[in-house]
């Protein structure tokens, strides 16, 4: 067993060294126990070195030809070396060794080998960028004409050498010292020197640490609040070396409120100039707002809004009278109606006009039509299989329904199925919970209930029965209120 002791200080460098010596001996992974610094640890590999131990690098034996290593292997080990895992250092070796037989296995993204490596290289680089973003200077006052600054960090891993030529560019016009548990980078006078690490130096308060609380207190967005995703951003291990993070709890609790005034103190446009701008930004380019149904249906024919035109057969419009006292809305076309131009003609339009008939609504009389005019699938074989709109398909369409209620003026609308019930309502959370409730919105009064795909979907005869029911009470109920 050969041990071999890295440095704090010097790190990748130190291991290039002594991987190259071991592979020109021929030392396998197994024989190889590796220690860092001055920790006692050592892990199932092993592991951890002071800078006077490091050995020289070892020279090739006569006529051995050096090992020929990736490049992406050189990068990639750059990185991880600074990885606080103590396998780092024997994993890599071992993965080293296996590129000398098989060159391409660093390109193998399911070698479960180089997808551990690769996550510590993640991890590094994300420490590094966290390093970057999360130290917080402190003024200690000014020697021979420059300025002085100090502060302190807790890095996750050793990414304190790696990081620190960041700081030597961006701040290159001051004298600062980043101390931290593992290695304190020092810059005095254009020069970068690392030390072992220190506990932490009692730092004096800095003047300008106010005045950065304030503009962050102003630059927080409590409408914009998710505490979760910024604790992933900004991880609260972070927070007590950080002056501005003692305001985020006060933010946070009181974001409600303050949310609640941003919107009360927001400027509005007047009811009519708004609906006239939002009408105009939703009317697709090159579209007037038609005058008949006819027109409407022209028109629809030649929409290319949103990318489900390009696979659908085309585009179907709704259907009725045109001074239809009921509107019923539903979801898209299906795979029938695709083909056949007309809406609610498959499976799932055979089981509405049964059940409408039993409740005693004549179709004959109604204006049907849906909220998405293009069939959304997906094939599998030959089969296309319904795929439910998304909301920018939705968004997009809304025109085209918002066009025939205005055309129809209908005395009521039944919206059938959650997309419906987005497009006319905004929001199609809690469907269960809404039908056979009437909401009233900018487009009158809208009657909820569940789309008749949605009974055909029941696992059992039982189910389907009782759910067909309820619906069957929904259009009663839809065709007293008409007829009052």
């Amino acid at each position: 067993m050969e041990t071999i002791h890295l440095p704090r200080i010097g790190t990748a460098q130190a291991w290039r060294d002594a991987a190259r010596g071991l592979m020109l001996r021929e030392v396998p992974p197994e024989d190889a126990l590796w220690r860092f610094a001055d920790e006692s640890q050592t892990d199932l590999f092993a592991c951890p070195v002071r800078a006077a131990n490091r050995a020289a690098p070892a020279r090739a034996p006569a006529g051995r030809t050096p090992p020929s290593v990736p490049k992406g292997f050189l990068d990639l080990a750059n990185t991880v070396v600074w990885h606080a895992d103590p396998e780092r250092f024997a994993r890599l070796y071992d993965f080293l060794c296996r590129l000398q037989d098989n060159p391409r296995l660093i390109s193998d993204r399911g070698d479960a080998d180089l997808a551990r490596l690769r996550t510590m290289e993640k991890n590094v680089r994300r420490c590094a960028h966290k390093m970057k973003a999360f130290v917080r200077f402190r003024d200690v006052g000014d020697a021979a004409g420059r300025r002085r600054f100090a502060a302190w960090f807790e890095p996750t891993h050793h990414t304190v050498e790696p990081t620190a030529p960041f700081f030597t560019r961006r701040f290159g016009d001051m004298d600062w010292i980043i101390a931290t548990p593992d290695v304190t980078a020092r810059f005095e006078d254009g020069r970068l020197t690392l030390e072992d690490g220190q506990p932490k130096p009692d730092l004096p308060e800095d003047g300008a640490e106010e005045l950065w609380g304030t503009y962050f207190r102003n630059i927080f967005n409590p409408a914009r609040l998710k505490v979760q995703a910024m604790c992933s951003e900004m991880p609260r291990k972070y927070w007590k070396n950080m002056p501005e993070a003692r305001h985020i709890p006060d933010l946070i609790a009181h974001a409600g409120e303050r949310a609640l005034e941003m919107q009360l103190a927001a400027p509005t446009l007047p009811p009519q100039r708004a609906e006239k701008i939002l009408k105009q930004a939703r009317m697709p380019q090159g579209c007037t707002m038609p005058q008949t149904q006819s027109g409407l249906t022209r028109e629809l024919r030649g929409c290319a809004r949103c990318p489900l035109h390009r696979d659908a057969t085309q585009a179907v419009p709704g259907e009725g009278p045109a001074d239809a006292r009921l509107m019923i809305v539903g979801e898209q076309p299906g795979d029938h109606e695709d083909l056949a131009g007309r809406p609610f003609v498959g499976p799932a339009g055979q089981l509405f006009d049964r059940v409408a008939g039993e409740a005693g609504l004549d179709r004959q009389a109604v204006y049907v039509t849906n909220a998405v005019k293009h069939f959304k699938f997906r094939r599998q074989g030959k089969r296309r299989l319904h795929q439910p709109p998304n909301r920018t398909e939705i968004e997009h369409c809304k025109w085209w329904l918002e066009a025939e209620i205005a055309l129809v003026k209908p005395k009521l609308i039944l919206s059938m199925g959650a997309t419906a019930l987005q497009s006319l309502t905004g929001r199609r959370e809690g469907l269960l919970k809404r039908r056979g409730r009437v909401e009233d919105t900018r487009h009158g009064r809208v009657f909820v209930t569940v789309h008749p795909s949605y009974l055909l979907r029941l696992p059992t005869a039982a189910l389907r029965e009782a759910e067909t029911v309820k619906f069957r009470d929904d259009l009663a109920q839809v065709t007293e209120m008409i007829a009052a």
